[in-house]
């Protein structure tokens, strides 16, 4: 058996412990509609989903069409953010994210890779998160520093490149 081969047999191994031993697996970011989990997927970032969680309920109050985030001034959204870490560039990336989708998307989160990592603070991570959880749509695996280094001790890859983790793990799975 090729070595190809004998990967992808073990990665459909690994793949169906891990679906029998976690068979409900949700997204731990709360959220109502893609606006609401692009913003909070790019707010997790340096930060965990708890701390997330726990400021967005009156960002969202506040802020619920991508208009509200591309008219607030800057410090504004700082202030419902601070808590979140690296709040300037992430306040900077949501006012950017909201005037992008008011100028080039009609308002609406689109629901492909390519148009949303042009997104301001979004790469492919965060767009497989809305992918999948907004559109369920599963177009990548959410390659984070986690994912890349079980998929290294596995011996499922060699690579430490999210993006070729990503690629080489959709051959396998």
């Amino acid at each position: 058996m090729s070595a190809d081969r004998e990967t992808r047999k073990s990665a459909g191994a690994i793949y169906r412990m891990l679906t029998k031993t976690y068979p409900e697996v949700d997204c731990e970011l709360d959220f109502q509609n893609p606006l609401q989990l692009v913003i909070a997927t790019v707010l997790s970032a340096q930060c965990t989903d708890k701390r997330v969680n726990a400021l967005t309920p009156a960002l969202f109050k506040k802020y619920k069409k991508p208009k509200d985030y591309a008219k607030a001034p800057l410090a504004e959204i700082e202030q419902f953010i601070y808590s979140a870490g690296f709040y300037h560039a992430k306040a900077r990336h949501l006012k950017g994210l909201g005037t992008k989708l008011v100028e080039e998307f009609d308002g609406k989160v689109p629901g492909n890779l390519d148009d949303l990592i042009t997104l301001p603070g979004v790469g492919r991570k965060t767009a497989n998160v809305v992918l999948w959880n907004a559109f369920g749509k599963n177009e990548g695996i959410v390659v984070d520093t986690h994912v890349g280094r079980i998929s290294r001790r596995l011996g499922l890859t060699g690579q430490a490149n999210p993006g070729k983790v990503n690629e080489i793990l959709m051959k396998q799975l």
